[in-house]
C-alpha cells in the first residue's frame, strides 16, 4: 500500500513549480518582444519558459519556470521558426555580446517514464491483490486479529522477591504459588489443587504489578500481561474472542501465569445502573468467568490480577474457584520503608550521614512508588548542584517536593504576607512541639511550594494502627494554631487556614459519625466508608431523622469549640516562643527539629542563627572536602587510562621515554594526593569518634568499682588512638552507629 502511495503521488504531483500557464497568443507575443531568455519544449506539446531578468537561476530551469504554454504540433513548429528568426537578427546586428534566445527542443515521441509506468501499474496491482487474498485467508491474522489477544508474554523475568521490600507477608502469600508451579506434586500428592486465581489488592503504588512479576521470576514460566482495558474494543464480540485466545494461548505454554493489570476494567459488577448496562463488557466478563472456573479445566495456568478497586468487582468474579485468594498489599509500615529506601538509594552514591531510619519516619504514608521518586528527586538535585553524594538535605528536599510540590522562590511576597505566614507556620510548630500527642516537628517553612505559602513537617515516631481520642483531639488543635496565632498577634484572620478548617472539619465529622467518640452519642455509627457507584449505590440514604442531624451538627461544632479554646490557651502560655520563632523565620525561612529545640530550650535567636551559619559553613566545606575527593579520583581514574595508552605508545615508538616517564609521574602524583586526602579524612573520624567517646565517658554516673568491660573498652580506645591515621576503626564506628539506633539518635 505504501509503495503504490508513492508511485502514484510520483506520477501526479510534479515537485517542480511551472508558474503561470499561459496561451499560446500570449507566449508568442512575449518572443516577439524579446522578453523570453530561454524555453523549453517536452514532447512538442508543452514549452516551459523563462523570462530575462528572472528570479529563477538557470541551472533550476526547467524544472522551474515562469510560464509554461501547452501547444500543438504547429504552433510549436512556428515558435521554433520564430525563434530562430530573432536569433538570425541579432547575429546579423553585429552587437558585441548578443543575448540569444535558447531553446530546447525535444523529438516528439514517448518518453522512457511512459514506458515503465503501465509495467509498474500492473506490478503494484498484482503485489496488492496478494497481500489482501494472504489477510483474509489466514485465519483472522493482520488486519482482521480483532479477537485475538494482546497479551505479551515475557520469558526469563528477572525481578525476584529479594528486590522487594516493605511486603513481607504479600511475598510469603505468593511464594506459595511459585512452589504450585515448581513442585505441583508436592501438593496433589495431599489432595490439594493448585490455585486458580490470586487478586492482588491495594492503594496505586504499593507494588501490585512488581509482586506479579516475581512470582514469574521466582517460578521461571511464562508471564503473560494484559491490562483490563486491552478487552473491549469497539466491536461486538471482540472482548470475549480476545478473553478465549488469551486461555488458549495460555494452554499452549502451561505451566504458566496470566497476568491481568487493572482488572476492574472488565471485571466491574453486572447490573443496569444509570443509562442501562454494557452488553458487550458484560459478555467478556461472562467469558472470563468460563474459563476461570467453566465446564473445562485449564490446568497448570494461574491467574494473577491487580486492582485499587476490588469493591467494584463482580461478586461471580471473587468466589472461591476464580479468585481463591486475595492478597491485601497495604502501604508500606516504617520497618518496609527502610527496606524500600535501601533497595533504591543501591545504584545511588549516598553520603556516609544519611539516617535511613528517620527517612523511614519522615516518610509515614509513601507507597513504594512515591519513595523510588523522591530518591530520583534527590539524586537529581545533588546532580543540578553539582554534588558527587546525595546528603540528607537532598533527600528532605525530595520528600517535600512528592508531598507539595517544587519551591517557589521566585514568587514575589510582601513583607506583609511574609509576617503572617511566618505566624501561622509558627502556630502550628509551638502546638506541634507542646502538646502531649502530636508528631514532632522536622521542619517548618515560609517558602511557597504548590499552593501553600508555607508548611510544618511532622515526624511520627511510627505508624499507629489504631489512633486515639487525644490524638485526634491534638491533631485538631494543632491545625488551629495557624490561625490563633494570627488572631493572637494580628487580631485579625486571613484566608490561609482554609485547608486547616478543612482537614479539622472532617476530622471531627469523623469522631461523631464514624469511630463513635461523641459524648452524646457514643458507640453509634451514621456514616459508612463505601464509594457510591453507577450500578450498586446511586442515592446515598441518611439512616436518621433531621433532629438527629442538627444533634451531629451541634457535636462536630461542640468537639470543633473545645480544642479551639484548649489550643489558644497553649499559645497564650507561650506567647514569648512564638514570636520568636516567627522572627526566626522570617530571617532564615526554613528551620528544623534542633533549631526549634534549641528556642524552646531558652536560646536567642541571634544565637540559633549563628548555629545555623555555623552549620551551613560545615556543610559547605564538606561537600567541597568531598568534590575534591571525587575529583581527585577522576583524575587518578583518566592517569590510569593515559599509562595504559603510554605503554602502547611507547612500544611504538610514537612517544620517547621521557613524555612516559611524566605521565607516570602525574599519575602517581594524582594518587598520592589522594592518599593524602583520605589520610586526613580518616584521621579526623579518629578524632571525632575520640571526642564522642570521652562525651559519653563523663556523661556516666560516677562509681567507686569501674566494671571491666568499660576498663577494657577505655583499654582499646587508647591502643587504637595510637594507631596510625591510615588504619581506621571500622569496628568502632560499626557499634558507635549501633548506639546511635538504641538510643534512636
Amino acid at each position: 500500500m505504501l509503495l503504490l502511495a508513492l508511485v502514484i503521488l510520483f506520477a501526479f504531483i510534479d515537485t517542480g513549480s511551472h508558474g503561470e500557464r499561459i496561451s499560446g497568443d500570449q507566449a508568442y507575443s512575449m518572443l516577439t518582444n524579446n522578453e523570453i531568455d530561454e524555453w523549453y519544449a517536452v514532447n512538442g506539446n508543452t514549452i516551459y519558459i523563462r523570462v530575462e531578468n528572472s528570479e529563477i537561476p538557470e541551472e533550476a530551469f526547467p524544472t522551474n519556470s515562469d510560464y509554461y504554454v501547452s501547444c500543438d504540433a504547429a504552433f510549436y513548429q512556428r515558435f521554433l521558426d520564430k525563434t530562430l528568426e530573432i536569433n538570425a537578427d541579432i547575429a546579423g546586428n553585429n552587437v558585441e555580446n548578443p543575448s540569444y534566445v535558447s531553446y530546447s527542443p525535444m523529438p516528439e515521441g514517448p518518453s522512457v517514464f511512459d514506458y515503465i509506468m503501465p509495467i509498474m501499474y500492473i506490478i503494484l496491482g498484482v503485489v496488492l491483490i496478494y497481500f489482501l487474498f494472504k489477510m483474509f485467508s489466514s485465519n483472522g491474522k493482520g488486519a482482521m486479529s480483532f479477537g485475538k489477544s494482546r497479551a505479551r508474554a515475557s520469558v526469563n523475568v528477572k525481578v525476584k522477591f529479594e528486590d522487594i521490600a516493605g511486603a513481607d507477608e504479600e511475598k510469603a502469600e505468593l511464594q506459595e504459588v511459585v512452589e504450585f508451579l515448581k513442585n505441583p506434586a508436592k501438593f496433589t500428592a495431599l489432595g490439594a489443587r493448585i490455585p486458580k486465581g490470586v487478586l492482588l489488592v491495594g492503594p496505586p503504588g504499593t507494588g501490585k504489578t512488581l509482586l506479579a512479576r516475581a512470582v514469574a521470576g521466582e517460578s521461571n514460566v511464562p508471564f503473560l500481561n494484559i491490562s483490563g482495558s486491552d478487552f473491549v474494543e469497539m466491536f461486538v464480540g471482540v472482548g470475549a474472542s480476545r478473553v478465549r485466545d488469551l486461555f488458549d494461548q495460555a494452554k499452549r505454554s502451561a505451566p504458566c501465569i496470566v497476568f491481568i493489570d487493572e482488572i476492574d476494567a472488565v471485571g466491574r459488577q453486572r447490573g443496569a445502573g444509570l443509562g442501562g448496562g454494557n452488553d458487550e463488557r458484560e459478555q467478556t466478563l461472562n467469558q472470563l468467568l468460563v474459563e476461570m472456573d467453566g465446564f473445562e479445566s485449564n490446568e497448570g495456568i494461574i491467574v494473577l490480577a491487580a486492582t485499587n478497586r476490588s469493591d467494584v468487582l463482580d461478586p461471580a468474579l471473587l468466589r472461591p474457584g476464580r479468585f481463591d485468594r486475595q492478597v491485601y498489599v497495604n502501604v508500606p509500615d516504617v520497618k518496609g520503608r527502610e527496606g524500600i529506601i535501601r533497595i533504591h538509594a543501591k545504584n545511588k552514591p549516598l553520603d556516609e550521614n544519611i539516617d535511613f531510619k528517620t527517612l523511614a519516619r519522615i516518610t509515614s504514608g509513601f507507597t513504594g512508588a512515591d519513595i523510588e521518586n523522591m530518591l530520583n528527586e534527590a539524586a537529581i538535585l545533588a546532580a543540578r548542584a553539582g554534588r558527587p553524594k546525595i546528603i540528607m538535605e537532598d533527600l528532605t528536599e525530595g520528600i517535600n517536593k512528592v508531598i507539595m510540590g517544587p519551591q517557589k522562590k521566585s514568587r514575589i511576597i510582601t513583607e506583609n504576607d511574609k509576617k503572617i505566614t511566618a505566624y501561622h507556620e509558627a502556630g502550628h510548630a509551638i502546638l506541634s512541639s507542646k502538646l502531649k500527642f502530636t508528631d514532632g516537628v522536622q521542619e517548618v517553612s515560609i517558602i511557597p511550594r504548590g499552593q501553600a505559602a508555607g508548611y510544618t513537617m511532622t515526624k511520627p515516631e511510627g505508624d499507629d494502627q489504631h489512633v486515639s481520642i487525644n490524638k485526634l483531639n491534638d491533631k485538631i488543635a494543632e491545625l488551629m494554631g495557624g490561625r490563633l496565632a494570627e488572631e493572637i498577634v494580628f487580631g485579625d484572620i486571613s484566608t490561609g487556614a482554609s485547608n486547616d478548617i478543612k482537614v479539622a472539619t472532617r476530622i471531627a465529622k469523623r469522631m461523631v459519625t464514624q469511630w463513635g467518640m461523641s459524648q452524646k452519642f457514643n458507640f453509634r455509627c451514621f456514616e459508612d466508608e463505601e464509594e457510591v457507584f453507577i450500578g450498586r449505590d446511586y442515592q446515598a440514604k441518611n439512616t436518621y431523622s433531621e433532629k438527629v442531624a442538627g444533634e451531629i451538627d451541634e457535636e462536630i461544632q461542640e468537639i470543633l469549640n473545645r480544642n479551639y479554646e484548649r489550643a489558644k490557651k497553649v499559645l497564650l502560655e507561650n506567647e514569648k516562643y512564638l514570636h520568636e520563632l516567627a522572627k526566626l523565620l522570617i530571617e532564615k525561612e526554613t528551620i528544623y527539629t534542633n533549631e526549634l529545640e534549641m528556642l524552646l530550650a531558652g536560646k536567642s535567636t541571634e544565637q540559633i542563627v549563628r548555629h545555623m551559619n555555623n552549620e551551613i559553613k560545615k556543610r559547605k566545606k564538606k561537600e567541597e572536602e568531598a568534590k575534591a575527593e571525587f575529583d581527585l579520583i577522576k583524575k587518578v581514574k583518566e592517569s590510569e587510562i593515559k599509562v595504559k595508552t603510554a605503554e602502547v605508545f611507547l612500544k611504538n615508538g610514537i612517544i620517547s621515554k621521557e613524555d612516559y616517564e611524566k605521565i607516570v609521574a602525574e599519575k602517581e602524583e594524582n594518587v598520592k594526593k589522594l592518599q593524602e586526602l583520605k589520610d586526613k579524612k580518616a584521621k579526623k573520624e579518629e578524632l571525632k569518634y575520640a571526642e564522642v567517646q570521652e562525651v559519653k565517658v563523663e556523661e556516666k554516673p560516677e562509681t567507686d568499682e569501674k566494671p571491666a568491660e568499660e576498663e577494657k573498652e577505655t583499654k582499646e580506645i587508647k591502643e587504637e588512638n595510637s594507631v596510625s591515621a591510615k588504619k581506621p576503626r571500622k569496628p568502632r564506628a560499626k557499634k558507635q552507629d549501633e548506639n546511635k539506633e538504641d538510643k534512636g539518635e
